[in-house]
């Protein structure tokens, strides 16, 4: 029976080597080498200027398939008509879609390209084409806004219609490119336009203009609005407002991984500050405060980010708040998607898709770009029928997504064309070894295995498996030999044949040694195994489980490998050792055939780790106790602790805290802070010390407050004194924030007259205010007060400061100056004298003064109270003035004088004098200079004489003369130039300089001269 089995073995060979060795057997399905489309560029959304010169689009789309795709498109799910020649609009270059003539009512919409070939369709991505455009403002002029001065206003940007909504807002003031400046009073809002001012100042005034830019890549375009006056009005005293939200961001729904920008902005006077908060916990780590904060924005926003976020606004009048609901969803992403795959005939198979968002995304398939199924696709028993193109589809509101793949159906005989068996195999004495057994074959094949003519069967030692492979096991030396692998299906049959060699087995002969060294130390470990010398052997160290990568650990790690034939060794060197190498290290001695291992523990040694758990119980007023968890002390006991504090206002270094006890033992786990200051946000961090060094501190603890207590700090440099009539002013330094020890701070006044015994009391709640007016029409002017200080909080009052002595505000002036002389002294130049007053408290006098009916432009000067006169210039010729004089003092000013009314004189003649002729006498001692005489216009005053200043140039100072005649003789100085400076003078001052240049005996004439007098200049020098 045997025999007969040995001989049916060897036919079953023979005939197999003849199928293999003959005519490949017949494939069946679709062996074809070429595949489906698959998309290398899909259409992207567009936006398409309106004012483009360029009438076309390209919408791309190329997919990579063989043999090549050919193409449709899609406009809003119904199929493109591609009309050739000119007369269309939609052409075909390559798979791209070219828009030609393009007409908005026609073109717009949701296009898709459709790629197909012998192996099925796909469909792409939906891609929308929009017209974009950004129309100019509205040529109506806008209405002038007027506000009073103090008052918050907002100015309307009203932007015109465009598309998309990627605008940006600036403000112009009064021309292009002057464009205003944000800071915390004033406030662009990105969102409408309008621009906020919080508290509007007299520099406001001027006309703005809402200027508004397209940010979208395809169009590049600004507008501006016609100009909007803005008139402050004067209000004196300016009152205040408290704070009032105006810019309100609405409730905001963010995608996962966007950036969110919250607009807030409040008018207000003074103006108000703003603070933002997450009302259901902390504010995100990646968040940025911008625009003096106005905006708060969200950088890379995830879902825990979610909430209900408040702005608050606040000045010394009030408060306001805004609430709204910042809602994270996301866009469609893949958990898990379809991808190419091959299957044999008959099989079952599964098709599914997972995607992540939300909301939840809804799942389908296509099948050739038609509609096949939703969630999962189940196949049992494969046909060729279901080869082809697969589409997995998820969508949400936010987006769609896809995922293409290519399903095949195989059926064939047996084939190791492409994957034989091994031809040279090696095994490890008693070891283990594994032969594969992969053919190209569907349906799955059966299996057997023989070695030389034996047929193998599963027992102890060998083992077939399921996929076809051999397993044998406790190799030895009888093992080695020819196996061939059969396989066979409902299609035919093959085998393949390798050869089996057996190598000595790998041992570890030197293993590695346990080891313990400080932190800084190095360490050595060695490792030495014998192999089988036709085999190459390399070692592989690993920490923990995790192979040491020498090239990039390279700064620790150093290994030293020796060999000789069937021996080698490897010292692993561990350089400047950290607390991090400490651990289990493994030595891994491999060959291509097998491996052993051996491994040592290495001791590291160093100063603690972070104690952990840090948390605080009993906060008091100036203290509280800490409770921590013990970190690790890296195998050297903790010797004591250090605790540190900083506060959470300041942000100040972290700073080495008192504690009680004083010196925190090693075994500690609790202390208690002491000498804190009340009403103070604190964080609290431990660090260990050992013999080894001091560790990292631990993570801070939470946030803690210590309780409320009443004040302690008065305010300081109380003083005041002075202001308007019956008033009382009191100020004082306020008092630092860090000593205000409770909430509800404020301040306490209390005065009284310097005689009296009877303290009156005022409380101020704003704590950094600095100055409090007191208002009574029975306060005695110019009476000594004395007063005092002190702080309170919701806890109780602090200590006064110490008492200071002010006065109260002197009374105005009663009596109104009385003005003697009045009289103008040149056409641009008066005086006026006035009787003093003879009342203590006057400081000073104002002089105002005006051309009639024209008080609007009003001149004034503040005099001395020890002068009764002043001079007045810079006024209009030829024009009749008013003038008035008032006496002042710190409480204001008095009444007026009466009015006293002059006429300024005709201006001066604007025409200098004609210089005629410069003669010098014979013994050229003298210079004789004459002139015309100056016609004054209508306007202008009668010249009464002339004045001549005789200087030497370069100097501002010289020897004036006056004559009435047309001429003047001047001496002859021998030394440097000198200047010759001539003009008329009236009643109205002096007129216009004519000059001329003396030099050396010579006279050059410098302007106004005449051609005769310059020809007799040259002959005059010539003859000297």
């Amino acid at each position: 029976m045997r025999h007969f089995a040995l001989l049916m073995l060897a036919l079953s060979v023979a005939l197999y080597s003849s199928f293999v060795c003959g005519e490949s057997p017949g494939i069946f399905g679709d062996d074809r080498i070429g595949y489906g489309p698959v998309f290398e560029e899909q259409p992207l959304d567009t936006i398409y200027p309106e004012e483009s010169l360029e009438d076309k689009i390209i919408m791309s789309c190329r997919a990579r398939a063989s043999p090549p795709a050919t193409y449709k498109w899609r406009l809003n799910n119904r199929e493109i008509a591609i009309e050739e020649g000119a007369a269309g609009h939609y052409s075909l270059v390559g798979g791209n879609l070219v828009i030609s003539d393009l007409d908005k009512s026609k073109h717009t919409g949701n296009y898709s390209c459709q790629a197909t070939n012998e192996y099925g369709t796909v469909i792409s991505q939906e891609a929308s084409v929009q017209f974009g455009y950004l129309d100019m403002f509205s040529t109506e002029e806008r209405e002038a806004v007027y506000v009073k001065e103090g008052q918050g206003v907002v100015l309307l940007c009203a932007p015109p219609p465009h598309f998309p909504d990627d605008l940006s807002f600036r403000w112009m003031l009064n021309e292009f490119p002057i464009f205003i400046s944000l800071d915390k009073r004033r406030f662009v809002s990105q969102t409408t336009g309008n621009l906020y001012i919080s508290k509007v100042e007299a520099s406001d005034s001027g006309n703005y203009s809402c200027f508004v830019t397209m940010t979208s890549p395809s169009i590049a375009k600004s507008v501006f609005s016609k100009f909007i006056p803005l008139v402050p009005l004067a209000e004196r005293p300016i009152r205040k407002y408290p704070a009032d939200i105006k810019v309100k961001f609405p409730d905001t729904y963010a995608l996962v991984g966007q950036n969110i920008s919250l607009e807030c902005f409040a008018l207000g006077n003074p103006i108000p500050q703003i603070r933002w908060r997450k009302v259901d916990g902390a504010l995100p780590a990646n968040h940025e405060i911008l625009m003096a904060g106005g905006v708060l924005q969200l950088l890379n926003v995830q879902y825990e980010d979610e909430g209900v976020y408040e702005c608050e606004a606040l000045n010394s009048k009030g408060k306001d708040w805004h609430k709204a609901h910042l809602h994270v969803e996301a866009s469609p992403k893949w958990l898990e998607h379809i991808s190419s795959s091959e299957q044999d005939i008959s099989s079952d198979y599964t098709m599914s898709c997972l995607a992540t968002g939300k909301p939840k995304p809804h799942v389908s398939f296509l099948k050739n770009g038609r509609e096949y199924g939703k969630h999962e696709l189940h196949f049992t028993d494969l046909t060729f029928d279901d080869s082809g193109m697969y589409q997995c589809i998820a969508e949400n509101r936010h987006g769609v997504i896809y995922a293409n793949a290519e399903l095949r159906v195989f059926a064939s005989t047996p084939l190791f064309e492409l994957n034989p068996v091994k031809q040279r195999l090696l095994g490890p004495k008693n070891g283990r070894v594994v032969i594969e057994c992969k053919p190209r074959a569907a349906p799955r094949p059966t299996f057997s295995w023989s070695k030389g003519t034996e047929l193998l069967s599963n027992s102890s030692r060998i083992f077939i498996w399921e996929d076809g492979s051999l397993e044998i096991r406790n190799v030895t030396k009888s093992d080695e030999g020819k196996y061939t692998c059969f396989a066979e299906n409902d299609r035919g049959k093959a085998n393949s044949t390798g050869s089996l060699t057996v190598t000595d087995a790998t041992k570890i002969t030197l293993a590695p040694s346990n080891a313990d060294v400080s932190v800084g130390e190095n360490a050595t470990i060695q490792c030495a195994a014998s192999h089988d010398t036709i085999l190459d052997l390399t070692f592989i160290w690993s920490l923990n489980g995790q192979t040491i990568d020498f090239d990039r650990e390279g700064e620790y790690y150093h290994r030293v490998m020796d060999g000789q034939a069937g021996t080698s060794s490897c010292e692993l060197l561990i350089k400047n050792t950290q607390l991090k190498h400490a651990g289990r290290y493994t030595c891994t001695a491999q060959t291509p055939v097998d491996n052993v291992t051996a491994s040592a523990d290495l001791v590291v040694r160093g100063p603690p780790g972070p104690p952990g758990g840090v948390r605080v119980e009993e906060v008091g007023v100036k203290s509280v106790r800490l409770l921590w968890s013990q970190g690790s002390d890296n195998l050297s006991p903790i010797s004591k602790y250090t605790i540190q504090y900083r506060e959470i206002r300041t942000q100040e270094d972290w700073r080495d805290a008192t504690t009680s006890p004083h010196n925190v033992e090693g075994n500690a786990e609790m202390a208690t802070v002491v000498d804190l200051i009340p009403w103070t946000e604190y964080e609290f961090r431990i660090i260990a010390t050992n013999t080894l060094g001091t560790g990292e501190p631990s993570n801070p603890s939470p946030k803690t407050t210590t309780l409320e207590a009443i004040p302690m700090v008065a305010p300081s440099d109380v003083g005041g004194g002075g202001g308007t009539n019956r008033e009382l002013i009191i100020t004082w330094t306020p008092v630092q924030p860090q000593y205000y020890y409770g909430s509800n701070f404020g301040y306490i006044i209390a005065f009284k007259p310097h005689d009296s015994n009877q303290w009156h009391k005022v409380t101020v709640a704003d704590p950094q205010a600095r100055r409090y007016i007191h208002k009574d029409p029975t306060i005695p002017p110019a009476t000594k007060f004395d007063v005092k200080v002190k702080a309170f909080n919701s806890k109780g009052e602090g200590p006064y400061s110490l008492t200071s002595g002010i006065f109260s505000a002197q009374d105005v002036p009663s009596e109104a100056p009385i003005i003697v002389d009045a009289r103008t002294l040149s056409a641009t130049e008066a005086i006026v004298g006035w009787l003093p007053i003879a009342q203590q408290t006057v400081e000073g006098y104002q002089v105002k003064y005006w051309r009639k009916l024209m008080e609007n432009e009003a001149s004034t000067l503040r005099i001395s109270s020890r002068e009764n006169q002043t001079r007045l210039d810079n006024m209009k010729p030829n024009s009749l003035y008013i003038i008035e004089v008032r006496a002042f003092n710190g409480a204001g000013y008095g009444p007026a004088s009466k009015r006293y009314e002059i006429y300024t004189k005709k201006a001066p003649p604007s025409r200098p004098p004609k210089i005629i002729s410069t003669k010098m006498n014979s013994s050229g001692t003298s210079v004789n200079i004459a002139w015309e005489h100056v016609e004054p216009l209508a306007n202008e005053s009668t010249v009464d004489c002339y004045k001549v200043l005789h200087r030497q140039e370069g100097h501002s100072t010289g020897i004036l003369y006056t004559t009435g005649k047309q001429s003047i003789d001047l001496p002859m100085l021998k030394n440097g130039d000198y200047l010759v400076e001539v003009r008329a003078h009236s009643e109205g001052g002096d007129g216009a300089v004519a000059q001329v240049r003396i030099s050396g005996g010579g006279v050059l004439v410098a302007q106004s001269l005449s051609l005769c007098v310059l020809l007799l200049a040259a002959v005059l020098v010539l003859a000297l």
